[in-house]
């Protein structure tokens, strides 16, 4: 079943678009902000960071957490989705004992329809982040 879904989604989508934010506090990083398959579209891992600054907001999980998806949202309707069309996010924290505060704010986001999500704790997340989520959506 996987392998015709490969096969299928090989056959629909032929190009790949690159993204990459080129006035961002992240433009000399090599990678793309977004990438867009088809009518997929796949976005970087988001952290918390002001995009006025560059910077990391202050506030811990529930800060951050707030500001990454408002980061997602602005980089989806950028791009002609939005986050009702959201199908998979990957979420990434610090401390998987700050999940809770993670699920409170990302409730006020996804109301009607969670998209299918995973999630795992680690280490190491960049700028010393609590939290970094990234997500699938597809083109309105």
């Amino acid at each position: 079943m996987l392998l015709l879904s490969l096969v299928c989604f090989q056959s629909l989508a032929t190009e790949i678009i690159f993204y990459k934010d080129k006035t961002g506090a992240f433009k000399d990083l090599p990678f793309s902000k977004v990438t867009q398959v088809g009518n997929l579209l796949f976005l970087s891992g988001e952290l918390g960071v002001d995009p006025k600054t560059g910077h990391l907001v202050t506030g811990g999980i529930e800060a951050e957490t707030k500001q990454l998806m408002e980061n997602i949202s602005a980089t989806l309707n950028k791009h002609h989705s939005s986050l009702d069309k959201v199908a998979k996010c990957t979420v990434f924290l610090a401390d998987i004992k700050e999940w809770g505060q993670f699920n409170t704010i990302y409730r006020r986001y996804f109301k009607n329809n969670f998209p299918a999500r995973s999630a795992l704790a680690g280490s190491g997340l960049g700028l010393n982040a609590r939290v970094e989520v990234e997500c699938i959506a597809v083109v309105k």
